[in-house]
């Protein structure tokens, strides 16, 4: 691929930023589409995209991010005094002080400590459509650990665990808060739960294409349904669709806009949201105050994740993505997405990324390109 099929505009400055999203087209098999978008200092500086069918309009799936959003209520409603995070759960929520979950809190329930991954036999596809449903199974299950004694990725249920205490307590569903106080008055290209009226944006979200090397090592780091990797996927249902079967790809989900991983955006939707949380967008103010920004990078617990068995630091529910890319700042925080979505804030620079891809990236998780993507902006943003 060449630089002629790169579209969209960068800020005087930012040059570097196109060749290197350019070469990260070139190297990806036919098919591959990718948006990439920035803010620095509340000004849009990096608006990109390229691949079949895809335009910087376009909506998918992104998975994961979506609790970078979810995490933005909390941290919002936290900064308000309308959450505590060091009282119990069962203060907002009292079903939840069942089997052994008396003393969770707040913190270790957003910080991905709270032992709760998934649910015993799974749950089923309308459970995984309903953060409601969800929770009332979870409020009733034992934890997979002692909380607070070790953290795993809550993958398909922070959210609408988080979501229970925001209902309890608002009146209202994360959802309702998100849409209210951070996408409308925002104008952020980010939805939890895709109105009708914007379906004619949707791209598909596209199987992994995995070399045969690369499908030899997924067979062989397979989990099984019964491990706390199996749970937390959901591998544990006995019918248990693929993230693709029963994911995005269908109305119902994507309408849904379950708050751990139903979200629907595109580039500039995800950079924007980080970019209105930390730095404010035309002429709005930020989301957070600097004190918030800083709390919700804080680090809440560190090591090795007991469902993906990877080294994480996890702040107020976001990644501290310093951790994984180091030339960013320390407080940096934001999520990734099954797909190899990737969005974060580093509010030292006053930069927001966002980049979404269409096609599943191998493994999963954050796509390898986006290092160099993010290097790339940053180094042009701080000079």
């Amino acid at each position: 691929m060449s630089d002629a099929i790169v579209h969209g505009t960068v800020a005087e400055g930012y040059e570097p930023v196109r060749e290197v999203f350019a070469a990260t087209l070139a190297e990806e098999r036919a098919g591959h589409a990718a948006q990439l978008a920035a803010y620095v200092h509340g000004r849009r500086v990096v608006d990109l995209w390229g691949g079949p069918e895809i335009d910087g309009d376009s909506l998918t799936g992104v998975f994961s991010c979506t609790k970078g959003a979810a995490h933005l209520v909390v941290t919002l409603l936290v900064q308000d005094g309308t959450l505590d995070l060091d009282r119990e759960v069962r203060h907002y929520w009292p079903e939840f002080a069942a089997a052994g979950k008396e003393h969770v809190t707040l913190r270790q329930l957003v910080s991905h400590q709270a032992g709760l991954v998934g649910a015993d036999g799974g749950f089923t596809p309308e459970e995984l459509r309903d953060d409601r449903a969800i929770a009332e199974r979870l409020a009733a299950q034992r934890p997979y650990w002692r909380p607070g004694a070790a953290f795993g990725y809550h993958a398909f249920v922070v959210g609408a665990l988080t979501g229970e205490v925001v209902r309890r307590v608002t009146g209202l569903t994360l959802r309702e808060v998100y849409e209210t106080r951070i996408r409308a008055p925002y104008g952020i290209d980010f939805f939890m739960g895709l109105p009708e009226e914007h379906e004619g944006r949707w791209l598909c979200t596209q199987p992994m294409d995995p070399t045969p090397d690369q499908k030899r090592q997924q067979a062989a780091a397979g989990h099984g349904p019964d491990s706390l990797p199996g749970i937390a996927f959901n591998r544990n249902y006995a019918k248990a669709p693929t993230v693709l079967e029963e994911l995005p790809n269908t109305r119902e989900f994507r309408a849904a806009g379950t708050a751990s991983i139903g979200g629907v955006a595109s580039a500039r939707g995800l950079a924007r949201l980080y970019a209105a949380a930390v730095s404010g967008v035309e002429g709005r103010e930020a989301l957070l105050t600097p004190d918030t920004a800083e709390r919700a990078a804080e680090i809440q617990a560190a090591g090795r994740d007991l469902v993906d068995c990877e080294y994480k630091a996890y702040g107020l529910g976001f990644v501290v993505v310093s951790e994984r890319y180091p030339f960013l700042g320390a407080r940096s925080f934001g999520h990734s997405g099954a797909a190899g979505s990737l969005a974060f804030a580093d509010p030292g620079a006053g930069l927001a990324f966002g980049y979404n891809r269409r096609r599943f990236a191998f493994p999963g998780g954050a796509a390898p390109e986006t290092a160099a993507l993010a290097k790339a902006v940053r180094e042009c943003a701080v000079g």
